[in-house]
């Protein structure tokens, strides 16, 4: 029976390329893995896969009665709406627990790192297995891409010699070029929608029963937004109302500046500015130095919420 291996709703390149990563590691293993993914595939994941030569993983979004592995995430808002029907056999993930629960014992790999893929380079290691050249460089990409070229604060000692390891079994001389090409491709927001800018990496999350969604956006000149705030904050406020959200943030994270502009729709501008330290003009802010959702704006939310 097929076991199926998939990330969060809103697919981001670590939780497309953890999931073939982790079913073929687990295919090596002997049981019969299938990567999936819950959404569609976004660009810089679409140039990965493309440069290596793999196919997306097939879309899937009910899984009952399924036996799964979840990668890079364990929070039921991330999850298919029947999770509770799945069998959840582990989970591999970066983040802070989540509040999803099993009825059965499970494999855990939960590691503070950067990104999954990290965790999934020791799961091969662990059990000695050998990682193939095309697929070490998805692997390379997609710890670049989480740990934006080895600038955001999640990112650890174990992320750089994971990366460092795989860019070698790919025969990646400069990672930090192919990195920077990759940002490049991210950094195309002219040729999507508004909406699907502002879902292209976004997560839901219940802090203190109150749904408040997080979107981000990573590029390497934050001047592209200039003459689209407007027509952002528009689609913000309509995904607000349709899915009875408390608030909805978008990072629009500069890497080159290493910060985020932050547009804020809240139905109380007094927890957002409480959680930061700061003042909302026009409902955004500059936040120097915030480039990770997980570590730099999550934990802070959640205090105040």
């Amino acid at each position: 029976m097929a076991i199926y291996v998939f990330g969060h709703t809103t697919p981001d390149s670590d939780s497309i390329v953890g999931a073939i990563s982790l079913a073929y590691l687990k295919k090596q293993l002997g049981e019969e893995t299938i990567p999936t993914r819950q959404g569609e595939v976004n660009p810089e994941t679409t140039f990965i896969l493309d440069k290596f030569g793999y196919e997306a993983p097939e879309l899937k979004t009910s899984y009952a009665g399924e036996s799964v592995y979840l990668i890079d995430f364990m929070e039921r808002s991330q999850s298919p709406k029947d999770i509770d029907e799945a069998t959840i056999l582990g989970i591999v993930d970066h983040h802070k627990l989540g509040d999803l629960t099993t009825a059965t014992p499970l494999e855990m790999w939960v590691r503070p790192v950067g990104c999954s893929n990290t965790i999934v380079k020791q799961m091969f290691d662990f059990y000695d297995i050998e990682i193939p050249k095309d697929l070490a460089g998805m692997m390379t990409c997609a710890i670049l891409s989480d740990t934006v070229i080895f600038k955001s604060p999640t990112c650890t000692k174990e992320d750089t010699k994971a990366c460092k390891e795989l860019a070698q079994i790919a025969g990646i001389e400069d990672y930090k070029a192919l990195g920077m090409e990759m940002f490049i491709v991210k950094s195309d927001v002219l040729s999507a929608t508004k909406r699907e800018l502002v879902l292209r990496d976004f997560k839901d999350f219940n802090m203190g029963g109150k749904k408040i969604g997080v979107g981000q956006l990573e590029v390497v000149d934050l001047s592209v937004f200039d003459d689209m705030k407007d027509e952002l904050f528009s689609e913000m406020q309509k995904l607000k109302e349709e899915g009875d959200r408390d608030s909805i943030l978008l990072m629009l994270t500069d890497i080159m500046q290493e910060g985020t502009q932050l547009l804020v729709l809240t139905d109380d501008n007094s927890k957002i500015e409480e959680a930061f330290g700061v003042k909302l003009e026009n409902n955004q802010v500059w936040l120097p130095k915030v480039m990770s959702r997980k570590k730099q704006i999550i934990p802070f939310l959640e205090k105040v919420f």
